[in-house]
């Protein structure tokens, strides 16, 4: 039964944490053969990769470091070389180590700079013409309501998350002529990843107008509905359980 990325082949980055892991499962459900990334979480990427491949599909298992300078785009140029073309590109990789703005130095503005801005910039800047070329492409930014209220991790986190909603808008009008949309999920609050700060499975730092915190499952299903769906490009939902009106 055909399924609605049946043919597709999409890049996860960061598949190793919770919800790089899921939205990589719910692609290969939806039927995309998935290559899934991680920088130092192997055992749990190579999970996720079991759990594809129990479902009948493949799942490639690559180590890339996307601090490091020219990663993002060796990275597709790998992919391409050794899997074939990206028709699906989810930049999730991140980092968000907590910090006051006092305590904010240049090397860490720099850090969560380069794997939260850069690298998915040189992932969409390397994917994208062949996405153009072969009338097909669907590019997801997972940011974070952090971006909007400037959240609880620091200013650097919150700044980098905000780049990527001028780098979605500027992205989604350029490339939507040619069949591929640009659009960006900025959740809150998800259980069951690194980001989420200590405690707040029992003590959420801001209140949640639905009473819990949201699930990994929960923000794989949104993302899959719009890397589906074709009329929907130039978009930043969020996904925080009422907590930011938009």
């Amino acid at each position: 039964m055909r399924t609605p990325l049946t043919g597709r082949r999409a890049l996860v980055t960061g598949a190793s944490g919770g919800i790089g892991g899921a939205i990589a499962l719910s692609l290969a459900r939806a039927g995309a053969e998935v290559v899934l990334t991680y920088s130092s979480h192997r055992d749990d990427a190579e999970a996720v990769g079991r759990s594809i491949r129990e479902l009948g599909g493949r799942a490639p298992v690559v180590r890339s470091d996307l601090g490091t300078p020219h990663a993002g785009r060796e990275l597709v140029e790998l992919v391409t070389a050794d899997v074939g073309p990206i028709d699906v590109l989810v930049a999730n990789a991140g980092v968000g180590r907590q910090a006051t703005w006092e305590q904010v130095d240049d090397e860490l503005w720099d850090q969560t700079f380069a794997v939260n801005v850069t690298a998915s910039w040189q992932l969409t800047r390397a994917a994208a013409p062949g996405m153009v070329d072969r009338g097909f492409g669907r590019i997801l930014y997972v940011s974070s309501i952090a971006a909007i209220t400037g959240g609880v991790i620091g200013p650097h986190y919150a700044a980098s998350k905000a780049a990527l909603h001028g780098l979605m808008h500027h992205m989604a009008t350029r490339l939507a002529p040619s069949g591929v949309t640009v659009n960006a999920i900025a959740p809150a609050l998800i259980a069951g990843t690194r980001i989420l700060p200590a405690g707040a499975a029992d003590r959420p730092p801001i209140p949640i107008p639905v009473g819990h915190l949201g699930s990994t499952q929960d923000v794989a299903a949104m993302a899959l509905a719009m890397l589906t769906n074709p009329y929907l490009t130039n978009k930043l939902i969020t996904l925080d359980g009422g907590i930011h009106p938009s």
